[in-house]
């Protein structure tokens, strides 16, 4: 190509050409966000609705349904998930990538508002939504020894939770350890039945009495007087002289028959901060909000709120999740950079020459430079993918560069002039470079096209990988020869260089006599390829497979379950069991837990989450804290822990009690409550999981009341009168409001404690017949035992169960996929049961089943790309029969090290294809030159071409294997995520490039054969036989 020599004539317009490169990517890098991973949340919304008092089944079928069926109705709804339990629902959307987030939120409002007509009359307000996210980023802590509990949420509440809502990105903030104060009447139903006083009376009377009301005003023709009136109550002893009713000419007051007290909204929430009382106000980002940023800007915040906290109050940032992310992104930058400094010196120790190998150093950041230039452009961050891509992208940076600087050496040593010598390398080796780059960004096409959230996540790798190669095309094509042809120089041989020399010949000399052998006995050596390929499949058919390593954030998060009907209070008590075990492990830095409020609010159910002691402080990883502390947490009875390991990487709209879920879904809700617990049952069987758990918990405690409808109708007590009775004096009733400056607080109705331990508590209910009578309710009805569900899910406007599993240790997610589905069939379910794995899971049965076709789209593409430019239909498959033996490599380095075949390992292989593929073009492309300029037979050619490329081929293949060395070490934050990547390429790499320096020729001969004989065969036949034939 001669124009290139243009930029060899203009070394000065080349050298600035390449800092117009280099120094927009100076910029960029400074410019560019932060990550742990490429953002890949889908837009998420959360609609929540209340109804105190109400149950489980209640909420689902008067509230969540009719939610459901109006927000089903938007575009672009991806998932929809509902979780209703005592009092409260939640409805989960998530849509599709595409979709608009705020275009998204009017919608659901509109839903929302279509929807209210349906809802129940009591319900004090409208349901209410939230963008949010899949994860948290940070827990800030609030304790004293001074302040009450209480005092802390209303502190937290009121002070700080509302400031850091309005930080760019932050999603959801709640607040968990205790519950917003309020003043609780709790009733004695026997003392007010002897007074004549119904709960109804007294919720009438603190509604009327805290009236808060508009009062207009007076004026006159020179002044004006705002009206107010002592109609608002504001803490317990404003309640407690209110008069209920008159007897006798006597006022009956509230504290006759109540005890009123400053209290909190719902005494059934509670926690801890590293084992004392406190509160944990929990930060969701929103999705496509950067964590690192939000985080900064919540930081930046918080120093300027500590001082409104009343002194006494300690505010501590509990967990970040942003110091994982910025650990792992250091680590992966010295990665980067022990990379760079590996294949320069492999350039140096091979060519033997300081100048050469400074040409690399200096082609290697001003491409990457000029990819960073690109990832801004695109709106990309700088994550551990791309970072990744960058250091995988040093090997093919420093291949380009080595293949010209390589070439122009060894003319210089046969005697030609430095600039002679770079044009004729550049002339030789110019369509080699751009061949190796094509057929490697054909390699990534397929990546481009993948669908979901893991297609999403590897674009920015793909892209990012692709636009290096490019600018590293551009660079080895302009200023890499500019620089060989100024720094290399002849040199006279001194003794050491004879020395190495001969060191180096050595090899030389053995991979001749060995090529030859193997070019004399090709039977053999193809009969060793069709056994490659056919390894190959066995290979992958044994590894073990996952979905996403299994990272070490420092991180532990984990799930409370009591017995269903275990009360509130016991709960606490095994939760303090669980919280001496965990305060005991020497690796726990600090944790939190909370009861109540969380699932749904269900009183037998909790969170912990815990800060490790940093890696390096460490001498076990944070699956190994949780394999040492199980054992211990099970000998806790009637309650169970669930700890993990926290992920950056989650997908799924309903959060599980563990790593993975199988999800149920039925149109019949008894057949799912039918076949549930079987499922779970025989999953807690298999080997190959554990912590098995289901959200199905419907053998709750319920006592259901029968009325005696005919007595109640000739009593003139109506349905209604028993639903308020009941409600007033069990269900937490919220009966008026208290509005102060920063925050309002509800007033709740409800009966003693000590009346509202049993059944046997319905005794003390009273009602008023039409003929203002007190009619005791066990006249008007009976009352029996049942189970009841104490939460209700449903999926798609079905009902659902959601079963949670880990992964017992030495089991991947392939073989416990594989059992569950065997499981499941072997329960024969009805067919109105459909189950299917959900979040994690699911994403890992889409990627098994897009694996082959990516490996195939990945090769027909290489050899399309291939075919065109060398205009043939031969050598391309010459080129990819260099892919079994790199495969082998992989698939026994992963089996060898017993690491599981991930997505991010699959990807190592992709690059494979690329990597060894380059190899064989230098290869192939040699001994076409050489057919071509030198007329030799095919058998000389590949001989020769083989031998004089043997160099840059050992050369390119140490440089990638080095460059991928740091990831395989796997050292440092996030290890995890690059090991995989290292093991596939260097595996590969080592095993693949050993057998190919002897397949490629002899594939190369044989379909040189075979496309002669083709050719001959077809001329034979054509009528055109006599002109000339171009050879397949």
């Amino acid at each position: 190509m001669n124009w290139l020599t243009l930029f060899l004539r203009r070394p000065v317009a080349t050298s600035l050409l390449a800092l117009a490169i280099a120094l927009p990517g100076v910029a960029s890098y400074f410019a560019l966000p932060i990550a742990s991973l490429p953002q890949v949340e889908m837009p998420s919304i959360d609609v929540y609705a209340r109804l105190p008092g109400a149950s489980a089944e209640t909420m689902a079928a008067a509230v969540a349904s009719p939610l459901e069926r109006s927000l089903g109705n938007i575009a672009g709804v991806n998932e929809m998930t509902s979780s209703s339990s005592k009092g409260q629902t939640r409805v989960s959307l998530q849509f599709d990538l595409g979709r608009n987030a705020d275009g998204a939120a009017r919608d659901v409002q509109a839903a929302i508002n279509a929807a209210v007509p349906l809802l129940p009359a009591g319900m004090q307000s409208n349901p209410t939504w939230r963008k949010s996210g899949p994860t948290m980023i940070m827990h800030v802590a609030l304790t004293s020894d001074r302040y009450s509990q209480r005092e802390l949420y209303d502190f937290a509440s009121t002070l700080i939770g509302q400031r850091i809502s309005q930080v760019d990105g932050v999603g959801q903030v709640n607040i968990n350890g205790s519950a917003l104060r309020a003043v609780r009447v709790e009733v004695n139903p026997l003392t007010a039945n002897q007074y004549g006083v119904s709960l109804d009376q007294v919720r009438m009377v603190i509604a009327n009495t805290n009236a808060h009301l508009p009062k207009g005003f007076i004026e006159n023709a020179s002044k004006r007087w705002q009206l107010d009136v002592n109609d608002s109550d504001h803490q317990a002893s404003d309640f407690t002289d209110l008069i209920v009713a008159w007897r006798n000419g006597a006022p009956i007051r509230l504290r006759d028959i109540a005890n009123v007290t400053d209290s909190v909204q719902e005494l059934r929430s509670a926690g801890s901060v590293n084992g004392k009382p406190g509160v944990v106000i929990s930060i969701n980002n929103i999705p496509g909000a950067n964590i690192v940023a939000t985080v900064d800007g919540i930081n930046a915040l918080l120093p300027r709120l500590k001082p409104l906290l009343p002194p006494g109050v300690s505010m501590e940032v509990l967990i970040d999740r942003s110091t994982i992310v910025r650990e792992s992104l250091h680590e992966v930058q010295r990665t980067l950079l022990i990379s760079i400094a590996l294949v320069i010196l492999v350039t140096f120790v091979f060519l033997r020459s300081g100048r050469a190998a400074l040409i690399p150093s200096i082609a290697i950041p001003i491409s990457l430079a000029g990819t960073l230039t690109v990832v801004y452009l695109c709106g990309f961050s700088l994550n551990n993918l791309t970072l990744m891509a960058l250091i995988i992208a040093t090997g093919f940076v420093v291949d380009d560069a080595i293949v010209v600087v390589e070439n122009t050496a060894r003319h210089i040593e046969d005697g030609m002039q430095p600039l002679a010598a770079a044009r004729q390398a550049v002339h030789e080796v110019s369509f080699t470079i751009i061949a190796m780059s094509l057929s490697l960004i054909a390699a990534f096409i397929p990546l481009l096209f993948m669908d979901g959230v893991v297609g999403r996540m590897f674009r920015e790798f793909s892209i990012t990988l692709a636009a290096t190669v490019l600018i590293s095309l551009l660079v080895s094509l302009t200023l890499t020869p500019v620089l060989a042809s100024r720094w290399l120089k002849p040199r006279r041989a001194s003794q050491s260089d004879s020395k190495l020399a001969h060191i180096f010949a050595w090899p030389q000399q053995a991979y001749a006599q060995a090529l030859r052998w193997s070019m004399r006995h090709a039977w053999l050596i193809l009969t060793l390829f069709v056994l490659a390929i056919a390894s190959n499949v066995y290979l992958y058919a044994m590894v073990p497979k996952g979905f996403f390593p299994l990272q070490d954030t420092g991180r532990l998060q984990g799930s409370f379950e009591g017995d269903q009907n275990l009360s509130f209070w016991a709960m606490r008590d095994k939760v303090d069991q669980f919280m001496r075990i965990i305060a005991r492990d020497p690796d726990i830095d600090a944790y939190y837990e909370y009861t109540g409020g969380f699932g749904g609010g269900q009183s037998n159910t909790g969170m912990l989450n815990a800060r490790l002691k940093p890696r390096a402080q460490r001498d076990v990883s944070a699956q190994e804290v949780v394999d040492r502390l199980r054992p211990q947490l099970e000998r806790v009875a009637g309650a169970s822990l669930r700890i993990r390991p926290q992920q950056e990487f989650n997908i799924g709209l309903r959060p599980g009690a563990a790593e993975f879920q199988y999800t149920l879904l039925s149109s019949s809700i008894e057949d799912l409550r039918l076949i549930s617990p079987k499922l779970r049952d025989a999953m807690a069987k298999l080997p190959q999981l554990s912590d098995v758990s289901s959200d199905a918990q419907d053998k709750g405690l319920q006592t259901k009341l029968v009325v005696d409808r005919d007595a109640a109708t000739r009593l003139g007590v109506t349905q209604q009168q028993i639903d308020a009775a009941l409600n007033n004096a069990f269900g937490q009733r919220q009966v008026s409001t208290i509005y102060e400056p920063l925050n309002q607080y509800f007033v709740v109705l409800t009966v003693a404690p000590k009346f509202a331990q049993g059944p046997e508590s319905l005794q003390n209910i009273y009602l008023n017949s039409a003929q203002n009578q007190r009619i005791p309710l066990a006249s008007l009805a009976h009352w029996e035992m049942v189970n009841t569900p104490l939460a209700v899910n449903h999926e798609g406007q079905f009902a659902a169960a959601t079963i949670s599993f880990n992964l017992a240790q030495g089991y991947a997610l392939d073989a416990a996929s594989q059992a569950i589905e065997t499981a499941f069939t072997a329960l024969n379910p009805p067919e109105t049961i459909h189950g299917s794995f959900s979040g994690k899971a699911k994403a890992f049965q889409e990627s098994m089943d897009s694996q082959p076709w990516l490996i195939l789209t990945a090769l027909i593409a290489i050899y399309i790309v291939l075919g065109m430019l060398y205009e043939s239909l031969i050598h391309p498959l010459t080129i990819l029969s260099t892919l079994p033996s790199a495969g082998i490599g992989a698939l026994l380095a992963l089996l060898w090290l017993d690491s599981e075949l991930t997505i991010i390992a699959m990807i190592g292989i992709v690059l494979l294809i690329g990597i060894v593929m380059k190899n064989a073009i230098i290869m192939i492309d040699a001994a076409l030159y050489i057919r071509r300029e030198q007329g030799l037979s095919a058998e000389a050619a590949i001989f020769q071409a083989a031998l004089q490329r043997l160099r840059p081929i050992l050369m390119t293949t140490f440089a990638a294997v080095l460059g991928a060395v740091p990831l395989l070490l796997g050292v440092g934050d996030g290890a995890e995520i690059r090991q995989p990547l290292g093991i596939s390429i260097v595996g590969g790499l080592l095993v693949g490039q050993l057998l190919t320096l002897f397949t490629t020729p002899v594939v190369y001969l044989f379909l040189d054969k075979l496309g002669r004989v083709v050719t001959s065969y077809f001329s034979s036949k054509s009528p055109y036989s006599s002109s000339k034939i171009t050879p397949v």
